[in-house]
Order: structure tokens, then sequence, then C-alpha cells
């Protein structure tokens, strides 16, 4: 049963109306203004609500993604509001990098079946249905040449998309080296 399946059937099931499918969105896509608060914001389940891993390494920074029980850690290049797309899908988005200055992997478990976008400091900015499991997360960094010497202002942009995967240790797939 794919994702969108699932979706379709819980809906069906909490309106009693197996017809009834206009309460679970079509796509799971969405644009947010993510206060990065410590350069970092989190993806995590929405029950659970783990405490955020607070350990950082040299080589947790430089992935700029880290993963705990129930939640993922992105970890922008500002300390500031920054655009951030997630997107849910059945697999994982064609590999095209060439847009894209870094490009990280980690895994989180989200048995609630919701996705709960959250601020460092600033808490939940929303909470996505998806099927109870284990997925994939795909971290999308750009624009990070763009940032002002002070690094508060710039155009970068950060993709999350997230599908249904075996869990897997973190991987970086693009690292981004910078130049200054």
């Amino acid at each position: 049963m794919s994702l969108f399946d699932w979706l379709k059937r819980k809906g069906s099931e909490q309106s009693g109306n197996p017809d009834h499918a206009d309460i679970v969105p079509q796509a799971l896509k969405k644009r947010y203004e993510v206060f990065a608060d410590y350069f970092q914001f989190y993806l995590w389940d929405e029950r659970e609500q783990p405490d955020a891993p607070t350990d950082y390494t040299e080589e947790d920074t430089k992935r700029r993604i880290k993963a705990a029980p129930f939640v993922v850690v992105i970890q922008p290049a500002r300390n500031m509001t920054v655009p951030v797309e997630v997107e849910v899908s059945d697999g994982p988005p064609t590999l095209a990098f060439d847009n894209w200055d870094h490009v990280a992997e980690a895994s989180v478990e989200l048995p609630s079946g919701r996705l709960e976008i959250h601020e460092c400091t600033g808490g939940s900015i929303d909470v996505l249905p998806v099927a109870p499991g284990t997925y994939r997360v795909r971290a999308y960094f750009g624009g990070l040449d763009t940032l002002s010497e002070d690094g508060l202002d710039g155009d970068d942009q950060y993709s999350i998309f997230l599908w249904p995967a075996p869990f897997a240790p973190i991987e970086v797939l693009k690292q981004y080296v910078d130049p200054r």
C-alpha cells in the first residue's frame, strides 16, 4: 500500500465516508519560513516530542544534519529565518545535485504518523500527516555562497524530502566546502 493510499484510507476511516478523500492532502509539499535559531530546526514525531541532541561534534556541523531517536536536526547556514520546503512522497527524489551546494540524509522514526516541523526556540511550525514508520530524510542546501560576511543575509534555501525507507546511517551525498 502506498503512502497516499494509506492516507486516503485513514481519512475515510476518520470521516466515516469511504469516498471522502478531500480531508487528506493530495500532495504533501509545503513551504515555510523557519527561524533557525542556534543554526537548527527539527523534524520529529509529534507524539514523542524528543529532546533534540545537544552533543555536537565538528563532524556533525560539517554534515549539517544530525539524528537522534525520533528526531532529525537540520542545520542551516544562517541563524535567521530561512525558506524551507518540505515534501513527503512514496519514494526518493531523483538524484539531481547540480543546483544544490550540500546534500545529506538521515533516518527518522515517526510512529505516530505525525511529522512535526519545529523551531529550536520558536515552537511548532506545522504537523503533517504521514503513514507511521521509518523515513529517510534528504536535506538539500542551496545558495550557501550568497551569505553576507556577517552571515545575517543571504539567498540560501533548503528543501527537505521524506519517504518511507529502512533505517540507514547519516550520509553526506554532496559536501559543501566554504570558499572563504
